[in-house]
């Protein structure tokens, strides 16, 4: 009975002993494969790093080269507004002289306007007098034509 006891337990042992080495193996199988899986995860894992790695600094640089463009934009744009403020200025300045010179020669040509007006009225007066002055000598010229006539009609006066 013990020898065959034992012999059950020796079998049971080779067993235990096969199935224990073949979850040995298959452990260390699932142990390589989960290395080799994890050191490819790894390798993906650096790439992807690297890959976002690059891509921050380009994306960095632009950055820099934007901010760059926005600053100069700035500075120019400031100074075009500098600019613009003086030539509006200027504008303004010589606006106002062209408007004050514009309504200065208006007066003068309003004065210059009522000044001839003036002149005017006082040369029909001085023509109206000549005028009539010129009717009266003719009348009076015609008068006397009428008195040499008449004189000379008369026999005696010869």
């Amino acid at each position: 009975v013990v020898y065959e006891h034992r012999s059950r337990l020796e079998r049971s042992l080779q067993k235990e002993r096969g199935e224990h080495k073949k979850t040995k193996e298959d452990f260390l199988v699932y142990k390589l494969e989960a290395q080799e899986a994890l050191n490819k995860e790894k390798q993906d894992s650096m790439n992807r790093y690297g890959a976002l790695s690059s891509q921050h600094k380009i994306l960095k640089n632009q950055h820099d080269d934007v901010k760059k463009q926005l600053l100069d934009l700035q500075l120019q744009h400031n100074s075009l507004k500098l600019e613009h403020r003086k030539s509006l200025e200027s504008h303004s300045q010589k606006f106002a002289q062209l408007q004050q010179e514009k309504d200065s020669e208006v007066t003068n040509l309003q004065d210059t306007v009522f000044k001839l007006r003036e002149e005017s009225k006082l040369l029909r007066k001085a023509h109206q007098e000549v005028h009539s002055q010129l009717l009266s000598a003719q009348a009076q010229m015609e008068e006397f034509r009428q008195l040499k006539e008449a004189l000379q009609k008369m026999p005696g006066l010869r």
